[in-house]
């Protein structure tokens, strides 16, 4: 979770940023919109959990006993 928590942080602060610049690009939602700062990173952090979580429950399911044996 941390690469993907950096990169949304990163990517909010580069798109506060590059706002005003990409302001041409954007329909319907004004530059700054603060629904849409807040709801994305939600969005995503939210994704990036839910992939991080079923290959953690998956291996919290094996024996590190089997696990070692297997390799």
């Amino acid at each position: 979770m941390s690469p993907a928590l950096a990169g949304i942080v990163l990517g909010v602060l580069m798109a506060f940023g590059f706002a005003r610049l990409l302001a041409g690009f954007l329909f319907g939602v004004t530059p700054r919109d603060p629904v849409v700062f807040v709801s994305v990173p939600l969005l995503l952090t939210a994704v990036a959990l839910f992939s991080a979580v079923i290959p953690a429950l998956r291996a919290t399911r094996i024996s590190p006993a089997a696990a070692l044996r297997h390799d």
